[in-house]
């Protein structure tokens, strides 16, 4: 018996095996780096995003990856690079199972060429220098730690059930790298090194993807404030029977077109903000901390230094959010008050025309009055003129004619008015 299946489930189910953790081996050394197009990267050219890859990949004779690619791994040399694509941006993690004498040397990122790098299709949004080495004694630790970190932003955690300690200080060193530590147990396995190496390169980029949208809400903060003033303001003054409804309307729809505009700018950015924040706090409870003779933890530094950028995104966002339903509000408050003056003026303007039908009507009657008697002039003198052989037949003088004619003929000519206005109306 057999089934159709759905066109995507092989796809769909793929990937979920897709970008696997990688394997690595102690001591290594792990160098990252994150690109972003600078701007509207979600609809950036994919493409050349793949010919960058090509392009280092081609120096080392390795192979191209499938065409619509998203992930790829491949051997450059002595490193193990692998290579993602992401909604906004990509990354690029190159592995060498040696150690550098110097700890953090910046020669380890050589395997980045310069002028490769200079012709990326974008920008460094993240990259870290991660140094994963055997662990040793704690005073060993606390002495190394206090040769390659600044002591006071620095975070150090044993993770995975005593696996490892991990440390960093999240600053950007003068190579413009941030520095992790990864000091690994003889038991811990290479799967499980990969795994925190992994989820180490991901905080730093989500955490860095994040904090693009708190900059955003710098940016912003002047033009939301200037609206925010200009929005109470109008509704301060909606009631005040001098001023203009309408022009007040026409600043309040501005106002409102403004506010529309900020959340439609930045109601990506605030989404992206969220979710990356979101990583970032998962990525660090999967490692399970315990605290290391007193220091503070990865998530105890996030708490004290990036929950509150997150947060004041959020309420940006909420801010804005807020005042644009204020804005429509006040909007829809305003449109009530035109509308009843319009039908006020409205009014007033049919009382006013009932008083110019009324006085056209008297005036027409006048009119139809004086008509009466214009008509009948021009009557009588016709009726006249044709009586004039009648009149010396009966012996009566042209006056005398003239007046038996007048009332018959007004009379008539007021009937025959009377009767054709009575069919008018």
């Amino acid at each position: 018996m057999t089934i159709t299946d759905h066109p995507l489930r092989y796809e769909l189910a793929n990937e979920l095996h897709a970008r696997p953790f990688p394997s690595l081996e102690v001591p290594s050394t792990a160098t990252y780096l994150a690109i972003k197009h600078p701007d509207r990267a979600v609809g950036r050219d994919r493409q050349a995003d793949r010919d960058h890859l090509i392009a280092l990949l081609d120096r080392h004779g390795a192979p191209h990856p499938q065409p619509g690619a998203t992930h790829y791994s491949a051997r450059i040399g002595r490193h193990e690079l692998k290579w993602e694509s992401h909604t906004e941006f990509v990354t690029y993690t190159a592995f060498t199972s040696t150690l550098s004498a110097r700890a953090f040397d910046p020669t380890d990122f050589e395997v980045f060429p310069a002028d490769w790098l200079e012709q990326a299709p974008g920008v460094r949004v993240a990259s870290a220098h991660i140094r994963v080495q055997p662990r040793p004694d704690d005073a060993s630790v606390r002495g190394l730690l206090a040769d390659w970190f600044v002591p006071e932003s620095l975070a150090v955690s044993r993770v995975l059930d005593d696996g490892a300690i991990l440390a960093g200080d999240f600053r950007v060193d003068p190579a413009g790298h941030t520095r992790f530590a990864v000091f690994v147990n003889d038991e811990t396995g290479a799967r499980r090194v990969g795994r925190i190496v992994q989820r180490l390169c991901e905080v730093e980029t989500y955490k860095s993807m994040s904090m693009l949208g708190f900059a955003r809400v710098k940016q912003i903060g002047a033009d939301l404030g200037q609206l925010e003033q200009t929005l109470a303001h109008l509704v301060d003054h909606m009631g005040d029977t001098g001023l203009d409804a309408e022009q007040t309307l026409t600043q309040l729809l501005t106002t409102s077109a403004a506010l529309e505009q900020q959340m439609a700018r930045n109601s990506f950015r605030f989404g992206a903000t969220g979710a990356y924040e979101a990583l970032v706090n998962q990525r660090i409870k999967v490692l399970r901390e315990e605290r290391f003779q007193g220091r503070q933890t990865f998530a105890e530094f996030m708490m004290r230094r990036y929950d509150p950028a997150m947060r004041t995104v959020k309420a940006t966002e909420a801010r804005l959010a807020a005042l644009s339903d204020r804005a429509r509000r006040a909007g829809e408050l305003l449109r009530t008050r035109v509308d009843v003056e319009r039908s006020a003026q409205n009014q007033s303007l049919l009382s006013s025309m009932n008083q110019r039908a009324d006085m056209q009507l008297k005036l027409q009657k006048t009119v139809e009055g004086l008509s009466v008697v214009a008509i009948s002039y021009y009557a009588v003198s016709l009726a006249s003129y044709a009586g004039y052989p009648l009149a010396k037949w009966l012996g009566l003088s042209k006056a005398g004619l003239t007046a038996a004619l007048t009332l018959p003929v007004v009379a008539l000519v007021w009937w025959s008015l009377r009767r054709i206005q009575s069919k008018l109306h």
